[in-house]
Protein backbone atom coordinates (compact mmCIF):
# COMPACT_ATOMS: atom_id res chain seq x y z
CA UNK A 1 0.00 0.00 0.00
CA UNK A 2 1.15 3.44 -0.34
CA UNK A 3 1.31 4.16 3.43
CA UNK A 4 2.91 2.78 5.99
CA UNK A 5 1.72 -0.20 7.71
CA UNK A 6 4.13 -2.96 9.47
CA UNK A 7 4.82 -5.34 6.40
CA UNK A 8 8.28 -6.51 5.97
CA UNK A 9 9.13 -4.38 3.40
CA UNK A 10 8.38 -1.26 5.51
CA UNK A 11 11.94 -2.11 7.16
CA UNK A 12 10.63 -5.18 9.09
CA UNK A 13 8.98 -4.05 12.31
CA UNK A 14 7.74 -6.84 14.40
CA UNK A 15 5.12 -4.22 15.67
CA UNK A 16 2.84 -1.00 14.39
CA UNK A 17 4.92 2.27 15.06
CA UNK A 18 2.63 5.13 15.68
CA UNK A 19 5.73 7.28 15.08
CA UNK A 20 6.10 6.03 11.83
CA UNK A 21 2.60 6.29 10.69
CA UNK A 22 2.63 9.95 11.83
CA UNK A 23 5.96 11.04 10.24
CA UNK A 24 6.27 9.16 7.20
CA UNK A 25 6.01 10.59 3.66
CA UNK A 26 4.80 10.21 0.13
CA UNK A 27 1.79 8.56 0.97
CA UNK A 28 -1.58 9.30 -0.85
CA UNK A 29 -4.86 8.92 1.22
CA UNK A 30 -7.41 6.25 0.64
CA UNK A 31 -9.81 8.93 -0.82
CA UNK A 32 -7.15 10.21 -3.26
CA UNK A 33 -6.60 6.69 -4.67
CA UNK A 34 -10.31 6.00 -4.73
CA UNK A 35 -11.07 9.29 -6.87
CA UNK A 36 -8.26 8.32 -9.41
CA UNK A 37 -9.69 5.09 -9.34
CA UNK A 38 -13.10 6.25 -10.19
CA UNK A 39 -12.33 8.41 -12.68
CA UNK A 40 -10.01 6.18 -14.69
CA UNK A 41 -13.54 3.84 -14.87
CA UNK A 42 -15.95 7.06 -15.61
CA UNK A 43 -13.28 7.14 -18.48
CA UNK A 44 -13.67 3.50 -19.52
CA UNK A 45 -9.91 2.72 -19.13
CA UNK A 46 -10.29 0.46 -16.09
CA UNK A 47 -13.02 -1.90 -16.02
CA UNK A 48 -12.07 -1.88 -11.67
CA UNK A 49 -9.50 -1.46 -9.56
CA UNK A 50 -8.15 -3.20 -6.49
CA UNK A 51 -5.34 -3.56 -3.48
CA UNK A 52 -2.33 -6.17 -3.07
CA UNK A 53 -0.49 -6.57 0.30
CA UNK A 54 -2.86 -4.79 2.42
CA UNK A 55 -4.37 -5.59 5.49
CA UNK A 56 -8.26 -5.19 7.08
CA UNK A 57 -7.82 -1.33 7.80
CA UNK A 58 -6.58 -0.53 4.19
CA UNK A 59 -9.24 -2.55 2.44
CA UNK A 60 -12.18 -1.16 4.91
CA UNK A 61 -11.27 2.19 4.80
CA UNK A 62 -10.52 2.28 0.94
CA UNK A 63 -14.51 0.85 0.53
CA UNK A 64 -15.79 4.04 2.87
CA UNK A 65 -13.79 6.07 1.08
CA UNK A 66 -15.14 5.18 -2.71
CA UNK A 67 -18.49 5.21 -0.81
CA UNK A 68 -18.60 8.21 0.37
CA UNK A 69 -16.90 10.22 -2.85
CA UNK A 70 -19.48 8.09 -4.78
CA UNK A 71 -17.35 6.35 -6.98
CA UNK A 72 -16.74 2.38 -7.16
CA UNK A 73 -14.69 0.78 -4.68
CA UNK A 74 -12.23 -2.08 -5.04
CA UNK A 75 -12.97 -5.53 -6.19
CA UNK A 76 -9.75 -7.39 -5.38
CA UNK A 77 -7.88 -7.82 -2.84
CA UNK A 78 -4.23 -9.95 -4.12
CA UNK A 79 -2.49 -11.18 -1.22
CA UNK A 80 0.44 -13.88 -0.13
CA UNK A 81 -1.67 -16.97 0.49
CA UNK A 82 -0.80 -20.19 1.00
CA UNK A 83 -0.49 -23.67 2.93
CA UNK A 84 2.40 -21.75 4.73
CA UNK A 85 1.02 -18.61 5.18
CA UNK A 86 -2.88 -17.95 6.62
CA UNK A 87 -2.13 -14.94 7.99
CA UNK A 88 -5.93 -13.58 5.94
CA UNK A 89 -7.61 -16.08 7.59
CA UNK A 90 -6.67 -14.81 11.03
CA UNK A 91 -6.11 -10.79 10.73
CA UNK A 92 -9.58 -9.83 9.45
CA UNK A 93 -8.87 -9.43 5.87
CA UNK A 94 -11.09 -12.61 4.85
CA UNK A 95 -13.68 -11.71 7.45
CA UNK A 96 -13.45 -7.86 5.61
CA UNK A 97 -13.42 -8.99 1.97
CA UNK A 98 -15.88 -11.88 2.41
CA UNK A 99 -19.73 -11.28 0.83
CA UNK A 100 -21.43 -10.84 3.60
CA UNK A 101 -19.11 -7.21 4.16
CA UNK A 102 -17.48 -5.58 1.36
CA UNK A 103 -17.84 -8.46 -0.73
CA UNK A 104 -14.26 -7.43 -2.28
CA UNK A 105 -13.07 -10.99 -4.14
CA UNK A 106 -9.41 -12.46 -2.76
CA UNK A 107 -6.71 -13.51 -5.04
CA UNK A 108 -4.61 -15.86 -3.45
CA UNK A 109 -0.56 -14.94 -4.75
CA UNK A 110 1.79 -17.48 -4.37
CA UNK A 111 0.40 -20.20 -3.27
CA UNK A 112 3.17 -22.62 -3.69
CA UNK A 113 5.18 -19.95 -1.81
CA UNK A 114 7.65 -19.24 -4.83
CA UNK A 115 8.15 -23.05 -5.53
CA UNK A 116 8.84 -24.11 -2.09
CA UNK A 117 5.78 -25.90 -2.15
CA UNK A 118 6.57 -28.11 -4.87
CA UNK A 119 8.85 -29.59 -2.36
CA UNK A 120 12.16 -29.15 -4.63
CA UNK A 121 14.12 -27.20 -2.23
CA UNK A 122 13.56 -30.34 0.19
CA UNK A 123 16.13 -32.49 -1.02
CA UNK A 124 18.80 -29.94 -1.96
CA UNK A 125 18.49 -26.36 -0.42
CA UNK A 126 18.09 -23.55 -2.31
CA UNK A 127 21.40 -22.20 -3.41
CA UNK A 128 21.57 -19.48 -1.28
CA UNK A 129 21.31 -22.06 1.71
CA UNK A 130 23.39 -24.76 0.36
CA UNK A 131 26.14 -25.30 2.37
CA UNK A 132 27.61 -27.51 -0.04
CA UNK A 133 29.28 -24.62 -2.71
CA UNK A 134 29.49 -27.48 -5.43
CA UNK A 135 25.85 -27.57 -5.17
CA UNK A 136 25.08 -24.15 -4.92
CA UNK A 137 27.24 -23.39 -7.61
CA UNK A 138 24.75 -26.44 -9.82
CA UNK A 139 21.73 -24.67 -9.23
CA UNK A 140 22.86 -21.13 -9.71
CA UNK A 141 23.88 -22.27 -13.15
CA UNK A 142 20.75 -23.84 -13.84
CA UNK A 143 18.31 -22.96 -11.28
CA UNK A 144 15.09 -24.59 -10.95
CA UNK A 145 13.00 -21.32 -10.13
CA UNK A 146 13.75 -17.92 -7.94
CA UNK A 147 15.09 -19.56 -5.02
CA UNK A 148 18.13 -20.55 -6.73
CA UNK A 149 18.79 -16.77 -8.05
CA UNK A 150 20.88 -14.87 -5.21
CA UNK A 151 18.23 -12.09 -5.58
CA UNK A 152 15.09 -13.30 -5.14
CA UNK A 153 16.74 -16.10 -3.35
CA UNK A 154 17.24 -13.51 -0.18
CA UNK A 155 14.28 -11.39 -1.00
CA UNK A 156 12.16 -14.67 -0.48
CA UNK A 157 13.77 -16.39 2.34
CA UNK A 158 10.84 -15.81 4.61
CA UNK A 159 9.59 -19.27 2.94
CA UNK A 160 12.48 -21.04 3.65
CA UNK A 161 12.73 -19.89 7.79
CA UNK A 162 13.34 -22.93 10.00
CA UNK A 163 9.59 -23.16 10.79
CA UNK A 164 8.53 -22.97 7.05
CA UNK A 165 10.77 -25.88 6.31
CA UNK A 166 9.64 -27.76 8.87
CA UNK A 167 5.97 -27.11 7.97
CA UNK A 168 6.68 -27.90 4.45
CA UNK A 169 8.16 -31.40 5.64
CA UNK A 170 4.96 -32.19 7.39
CA UNK A 171 2.69 -31.21 4.38
CA UNK A 172 5.16 -33.27 1.98
CA UNK A 173 4.64 -36.17 4.92
CA UNK A 174 0.84 -35.66 4.44
CA UNK A 175 0.68 -35.72 1.02
CA UNK A 176 2.45 -38.93 0.09
CA UNK A 177 0.29 -40.31 2.76
CA UNK A 178 -2.70 -39.55 0.68
CA UNK A 179 -1.07 -40.21 -2.28
CA UNK A 180 -0.62 -36.81 -3.97
CA UNK A 181 2.51 -34.60 -4.65
CA UNK A 182 3.20 -31.58 -2.33
CA UNK A 183 2.30 -29.19 -5.73
CA UNK A 184 -1.24 -30.94 -6.01
CA UNK A 185 -2.01 -30.55 -2.32
CA UNK A 186 -1.25 -26.77 -2.05
CA UNK A 187 -3.21 -26.07 -5.30
CA UNK A 188 -6.03 -27.82 -4.35
CA UNK A 189 -6.13 -27.15 -0.29
CA UNK A 190 -6.19 -23.13 -1.56
CA UNK A 191 -8.89 -23.55 -4.19
CA UNK A 192 -10.86 -24.92 -1.59
CA UNK A 193 -10.71 -21.94 1.14
CA UNK A 194 -14.03 -20.36 1.36
CA UNK A 195 -11.71 -17.28 1.70
CA UNK A 196 -10.21 -17.37 -1.72
CA UNK A 197 -11.86 -16.41 -4.98
CA UNK A 198 -8.92 -17.07 -7.48
CA UNK A 199 -5.10 -17.84 -7.48
CA UNK A 200 -2.86 -16.44 -9.21
CA UNK A 201 0.13 -18.82 -9.92
CA UNK A 202 3.19 -18.33 -11.97
CA UNK A 203 4.71 -20.77 -14.00
CA UNK A 204 8.42 -21.64 -15.85
CA UNK A 205 7.17 -24.23 -18.44
CA UNK A 206 3.99 -25.34 -20.13
CA UNK A 207 4.49 -28.50 -18.29
CA UNK A 208 3.96 -26.89 -14.71
CA UNK A 209 0.94 -25.00 -16.31
CA UNK A 210 -0.60 -28.14 -17.62
CA UNK A 211 0.02 -29.84 -14.08
CA UNK A 212 -1.74 -27.24 -12.07
CA UNK A 213 -4.72 -26.85 -14.46
CA UNK A 214 -5.12 -30.65 -13.98
CA UNK A 215 -5.28 -29.90 -10.35
CA UNK A 216 -7.42 -27.50 -10.05
CA UNK A 217 -9.76 -28.61 -12.33
CA UNK A 218 -10.31 -31.44 -9.98
CA UNK A 219 -14.04 -31.65 -8.61
CA UNK A 220 -14.00 -34.14 -5.37
CA UNK A 221 -12.77 -32.37 -2.55
CA UNK A 222 -9.70 -33.23 -0.17
CA UNK A 223 -11.10 -35.64 2.13
CA UNK A 224 -11.95 -34.60 6.05
CA UNK A 225 -9.40 -36.65 7.56
CA UNK A 226 -6.78 -34.94 5.49
CA UNK A 227 -7.94 -31.15 6.39
CA UNK A 228 -8.11 -31.86 10.09
CA UNK A 229 -4.33 -33.02 9.58
CA UNK A 230 -3.32 -29.99 7.73
CA UNK A 231 -4.88 -27.83 10.21
CA UNK A 232 -3.17 -30.09 13.00
CA UNK A 233 0.55 -28.98 11.24
CA UNK A 234 -0.64 -25.41 11.05
CA UNK A 235 -1.10 -25.49 14.88
CA UNK A 236 2.12 -25.93 15.82
CA UNK A 237 3.36 -23.00 14.12
CA UNK A 238 0.31 -20.45 12.80
CA UNK A 239 2.24 -18.54 10.72
CA UNK A 240 5.83 -20.13 10.08
CA UNK A 241 6.89 -17.69 7.13
CA UNK A 242 7.10 -14.57 9.60
CA UNK A 243 8.96 -17.21 12.11
CA UNK A 244 12.68 -17.89 12.37
CA UNK A 245 15.02 -19.70 13.94
CA UNK A 246 17.40 -16.87 13.19
CA UNK A 247 17.00 -14.04 15.53
CA UNK A 248 20.00 -11.92 16.04
CA UNK A 249 20.15 -10.32 19.62
CA UNK A 250 21.25 -6.82 18.35
CA UNK A 251 18.54 -6.79 15.76
CA UNK A 252 16.74 -3.75 17.45
CA UNK A 253 12.78 -5.39 16.98
CA UNK A 254 13.36 -6.41 12.96
CA UNK A 255 12.67 -9.80 11.73
CA UNK A 256 14.36 -11.51 8.93
CA UNK A 257 12.10 -12.44 7.12
CA UNK A 258 12.52 -11.01 3.48
CA UNK A 259 10.27 -8.77 1.29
Amino acid sequence: PARYSPQSNWGQSLEYKQEVELYSGGRADFGEIAEAMGALVKQGKIRGWGMCNDNAYGLAASCYAARALGVPPPVNMQNDYSLINRRIDENGLAEASSPVHENVGFMAYNVLAGGVLTGKYLERAAAVDDPDQASARRSLEAPRGRMDERGWGYTLYRYRSGPAAEATRAYSALAKTYGMSLTELACRWTKERSSVTTALLGHTSLAQLDETLRYYSKKEPLPPSLLWEIDRVHMRNRLPIFSSTRVGKDWDGEGEIGE
